[in-house]
Order: structure tokens, then C-alpha cells, then sequence
């Protein structure tokens, strides 16, 4: 079990045969200078509540299913198993080295075949904040339902604006209970486009959740990715035994590097194969300082994340202050961004908040 699960509720909240795969990877470039490469977004505790987001995740799904299998890269297994002490260390995956998401989704599905047969399995980010795990939960258990028989599902995400932030998914026939058919999968859209489809009203945020028989996704990556789908299978068939370490040095690098989206979800669903859940849940990638300061709640006063010196503004408004011992004034500049880390300083506005992730370029080359 990924935790000393004591209390009868949560035992019998379980969905039989589902385990949960966390893929931690990324670094989270647009949250520079506290995500760096050695300590990635996923580690981090972004809104000061305690726990880090790949422990907020673990704990979201910890009800739902007795295995969660954490996916991560070599360099951070360590950190990742200080602060998932519950997490047992044999479902911590390691990664060599990146090759996207579906090299790792697709070793998770072929290791959980290889130790326990074929399960259903729900795959989510390490790095997303969910305020209502209990509206969550309720949607992944329609969700495993809906792909016991045989489909794709992923969880559609209600927009609300015309991001152009994220991938959009088109609703089509209801399907099943609450899941509707996947027409098609739009990438990152223009704000023109992006706004057009909200006009529509069948369009929701992809927000990279699957929900999938592991032999269903398996099988769709022997027919559309097949050297994928040998490879992880010699690496999970190697795993638990003495022959790991040359198998995956081997094999590891030849997997094809593509995410799951164009592996699986856009091709399947054009087939017919994919359907999507409506969340019922507030969602938040928190990908830059701007959504950080709208989720911490900055308005005409400044917000202060991680630090115990004072903020002061003077005609300013909106400003965000994390991190850093000394005490910080913004004069005259609305939606100011103050950031310090161990390793730099960050000063930018929120406005610009997309841009930070070239600020670690810029100190590199300067």
C-alpha cells in the first residue's frame, strides 16, 4: 500500500483494481528561480500550506486506490521518497532520462501488468492544485467506470476564459452516465481560436488526466507505437529483478519521445476509441506567477508567500513578494512580481509572467 491506511472508510473507498500513476517530471520554468532543474515545481510548496504539490497529490488520490506508482526522473527519487515516506520505495519508477509522457505513462501501465495484471489506471500531473479532492475523487471513480469498458477517458476541464495556456477537447454524443464522446483534441490555440470555441459551449481544457485499462493502452501502443510498446515491455519485465539496471540503459533510449497526446489521445479518438468526463472540480495548473498571485489572492494589498520579513507597497497594487529574508517595499509598480530563491532574484510583473521561462537563459548567457 502507497500509505498506512488504518481508518474502514477509507479501505472501503478503494475502486477495485485501480492504481494511480504520478508522472513528476518538468521543471516548471515559468516559476524560475524556485523551480530549477535539481528542484522542480512538483517539489515545492507554491501557496505555503505545508505540503508540496506532489504530496498534495498523493494525498488527493490516496483514497481512491491501495497502489499509487510515482514516475520521476533518476535525480530526484530521492527527494521525491523524503517526502512520500508512505510511498513504498519498489513503486517509485525512476527515469534514466526524459523521453515525454508516454514513455513513462507507458511503463507504469506495462510494470503494474507485470506485478499485478491488468488494472485500470488513472493517471494524474504532480504538480496540479485541486481544492475539492472530494468533487475530484467523485469524477475518477465515473471516469474508471466509463474505461472498464475498453475506452480512453480523460477528464475535461470546464474553461473559464479563452486560455491560450492549454489544450482544448470537443465534446461530442453523450456516451455513458456523465461521459460525453471526443470528437477531437485542439493544440494550444490562438486567443481568436481559442475564444471561438468557447462561443460553441463543447469544448473543455485538456488538463493531461487519464483514466485507462491498462491492457486497453497497451494495446492501442502495439498497433500505433510499437517499438514504445515492446520496449517498456522488456523494461517491466526486467524491473523487479537483477537484469534492470543493463535492460533499461539499453532499451530506455530507444523509446520513441512523444507525449501520450499524439501516442494515443488524438489518434484513438479519432477512431472512436476516447471519451471524456466533465469535471466536477476546480482546477489550477499554476504555471506562473500570475496564477500564483491570483490563487494567493493578491488584490490592492500585496500578498507574501514563504517569508517572515514584512511587504510594504507604496501606490502599488497587486503586488506578489516569495521568498527572501529582508524586508521588501514596491513603489509606484502595479502587479509587481518579487521573487528570491537560494540562487537569484526574480523582478518582473504579472503581466510578463509567461516570459520568466527564458530568465534562466538570460542569466546563463549574460
Amino acid at each position: 500500500m502507497t500509505a498506512e491506511h488504518t481508518d474502514p472508510q477509507i479501505m472501503s473507498d478503494f475502486l477495485e483494481d485501480l492504481v494511480t500513476v504520478i508522472p513528476a517530471g518538468g521543471v516548471g520554468s515559468r516559476l524560475w528561480p524556485l523551480s530549477q532543474p535539481h528542484r522542480p515545481k512538483f517539489l515545492l510548496d507554491l501557496l505555503g500550506t505545508g505540503a508540496t504539490l506532489i504530496q498534495d497529490t498523493v494525498a488527493r488520490v490516496s483514497p481512491l486506490s491501495e497502489r499509487v506508482v510515482i514516475v520521476t526522473g533518476e535525480r530526484h527519487a530521492d527527494a521525491v521518497a523524503s517526502q512520500l515516506p508512505g510511498v513504498p520505495r519498489e513503486n517509485l519508477v525512476t527515469e534514466p532520462s526524459p523521453r515525454d509522457s508516454m514513455a513513462a505513462i507507458a511503463l507504469a501501465a506495462a510494470l503494474i501488468e507485470q506485478r499485478w495484471g491488468s488494472r485500470v489506471m488513472a493517471s494524474f500531473a504532480a504538480d496540479h492544485l485541486i481544492p475539492d479532492a472530494d468533487a475530484f475523487r467523485a469524477t475518477v471513480r465515473e471516469a474508471a467506470r466509463v474505461a472498464g469498458s475498453g475506452k480512453v477517458v480523460v477528464l475535461g476541464i470546464a474553461p473559464t476564459e479563452p486560455s491560450t495556456a492549454f489544450g482544448y477537447i470537443e465534446m461530442g454524443e453523450p456516451l455513458d452516465g456523465e461521459a460525453r464522446h471526443v470528437v477531437a483534441f485542439t493544440e494550444k490555440p490562438d486567443a481568436e481560436t481559442a475564444a471561438a470555441m468557447l462561443a460553441r459551449g463543447s469544448f473543455a481544457w485538456n488538463a493531461g488526466m487519464f483514466v485507462v485499462r491498462t491492457d486497453v493502452l497497451l494495446g492501442h501502443l502495439d498497433r500505433l507505437q510499437p517499438t514504445l510498446a515492446a520496449g517498456v515491455r522488456d523494461i517491466a519485465a526486467a524491473w523487479d529483478g537483477p537484469a534492470r539496471a543493463e535492460v533499461l540503459a539499453r532499451v530506455w533510449p530507444t523509446l520513441t519521445k512523444i507525449a501520450i497526446d499524439h501516442a494515443i489521445a488524438e489518434p484513438v479518438a479519432a477512431e472512436g476509441g476516447v471519451a471524456v468526463v466533465p469535471a466536477r472540480f476546480e482546477w489550477h495548473d499554476v504555471g506562473d506567477f500570475d496564477s500564483l498571485a491570483q490563487l494567493s489572492g493578491a488584490g490592492e494589498g500585496p500578498v507574501a508567500i514563504g517569508r517572515a520579513a514584512p511587504v510594504g507597497t507604496v501606490a502599488a497594487r497587486g503586488a506578489l513578494v516569495v521568498g527572501g529574508g529582508k524586508p521588501v517595499v514596491v513603489v509606484g509598480v502595479d502587479d509587481a512580481v518579487v521573487v528570491e530563491s537560494d540562487e537569484a532574484i526574480l523582478v518582473t510583473v504579472r503581466g510578463s509572467a509567461q516570459r520568466v521561462k527564458d530568465a534562466g537563459a538570460a542569466i546563463e548567457s549574460s
